[in-house]
């Protein structure tokens, strides 16, 4: 294992930390360091390749939708001809995308994910790795939970005490919603390990109180999307790991559940959460912007309006807003940037060719959650579980929001499909089952894909 390869899986573990901290990398000048981050990153894994003498590159799947997106991107500004003439200026190129720049600009997005999605495939490469990944999310989900709870008691109109923001700011994220999100994934991990037995006896407790904490956090922020989607990768994980296991496993694990669900809603309203407990109650019609805008039914049908227009190839990736204020029939207060539904917005982006991609990309998630969950090894099988579940949360969200056009979101749900992957993998190093009942066992390892210099293809 060369040096560039170490530090090339610090940057890993650092950008999605980091990612999250800094107001979850939305404005340009923090998403242009993110770019440098990756390119850095990209140049380490060149180095790495070159110290090791092999080209290292994962042939996974899932890969494939998101590198297609990005091209299919470059191919929506390509000019086809010109505009005859628009309010007396010609020679205007005609694209695809309704905003051209704003679809180069996505595009470069992609891009810079792909590293990241690639590499994270690549260095997380044994069983240390994957538990450090797993440790790096569960300590860092507990201080961010509780620095959040802190905020809203001492500091709710400003992140980090400076950056005053809207009302429906929490953590280090401008929009709750986001918050919400990322502390789905993050509480995944650890309720997967201790849903499948994975921890020892002496750290179950440090667990759940990590777990409850994030918990309390969400409920704090007061997302609607986010406790739908925490609930959706509970039920989810004790589906998936009380297959075949009896009725009382099925039982223990649900009252676990609800235990901690209870726990969180104690902790939120004994730190003053009422107000955010109480709309989650409320009905769904509005979001946080607003009022000329806030109808996600209204955002939603003139949304379905741009797809219609669109078809087959869609209003451009990142072109949204532009295609979108055509069919806005309100007084446009606030421009509507985003769809509030990711796969709604996917369709009207990118058309028939955006289907085929998310739905293929979909399919891919879904196998591979399947086949990690059933690995023998109690600790991948745990990790399986808890990355498959807070994946699961963030793709149920997406139903209620844009939670994935969020730079921090992505990465977290990136670093849990490498999770996933890795998983289901054998290694050398493989961790011994906690598990008392059944005889320990070591697997045999699986050698990692690599292309020799010199091997011809």
């Amino acid at each position: 294992m060369t040096r560039f390869n170490k530090i090339a899986f610090f940057l890993i573990c650092a950008t999605l930390v980091l990612a999250t901290l800094v107001y979850g990398t939305v404005h340009p000048q923090i998403i242009a360091l993110f770019y440098i981050a990756m390119a850095a990153l990209a140049l380490l894994w060149a180095a790495d390749s070159f110290a090791s003498q092999a080209f290292r590159v994962s042939r996974h799947f899932l890969q494939i939708p998101l590198l297609l997106l990005g091209v299919y991107a470059l191919v929506q500004i390509i000019p086809f001809g010109n505009f005859v003439d628009v309010t007396g200026i010609e020679s205007i190129p005609r694209t695809i995308s309704a905003d051209p720049f704003a679809t180069k600009v996505t595009a470069m997005h992609i891009f810079a994910l792909c590293i990241f999605f690639g590499a994270a495939l690549i260095f997380i490469e044994s069983a240390a790795r994957l538990r450090l990944t797993g440790n790096v999310l569960t300590i860092f989900g507990f201080v961010y939970a509780f620095y959040a709870i802190l905020q809203s008691v001492l500091s709710p109109d400003a992140i980090y005490g400076i950056y005053r923001t809207q009302a429906n700011s929490f953590g280090s994220f401008v929009n709750r919603n986001d918050f919400a999100a990322v502390v789905v994934m993050l509480a995944s991990i650890p309720l997967g390990l201790i849903f499948t037995g994975a921890v020892s006896r002496d750290k179950k407790l440090l667990y759940i109180v990590a777990i409850a904490l994030m918990a309390t956090s969400m409920l704090l922020s007061g997302s609607r999307g986010g406790f739908v989607a925490m609930l959706a990768a509970v039920i989810f994980l004790v589906i998936i790991t009380t297959r075949a296991k009896g009725r009382k496993n099925f039982l223990l694990k649900a009252a676990l559940s609800a235990l901690l669900i209870i726990g969180a809603v104690g902790g939120a309203i004994f730190v003053g959460g009422e107000t955010s407990l109480s709309r989650l109650a409320e009905s769904t019609k509005e979001i946080d912007t607003p009022p000329e805008t806030t109808n996600r039914f209204h955002i939603w049908s003139v949304t379905v309006k741009v797809i219609a227009d669109n078809l087959p190839l869609g209003a451009g990736l990142g072109a949204f807003p532009q295609a979108y204020s055509k069919f806005d029939t309100l007084g446009g207060y606030q421009r509507v940037e985003q769809a509030h539904n990711d796969y709604l917005q996917l369709l009207a982006d990118a058309g028939i060719i955006g289907l085929i991609l998310g739905s293929v990309f979909l399919f891919a998630v879904f196998r591979q959650g399947f086949a990690s969950v059933s690995v023998e090894n109690n600790f991948r099988k745990g990790i399986a579980a808890g990355a498959f579940a807070g994946c699961l949360g963030v793709l149920v969200h997406s139903l209620f929001d844009f939670v994935l056009h969020i730079t921090a979101v992505a990465v977290i749900f990136l670093t849990l499909l490498a999770m996933l992957v890795a998983s289901g993998r054998k290694y050398k190093d493989d961790i011994r089952d906690f598990d008392e009942e059944k005889p320990r066992r070591r697997r045999r390892s699986a050698s990692v894909t690599a292309i020799r210099q010199g091997d011809g293809g």
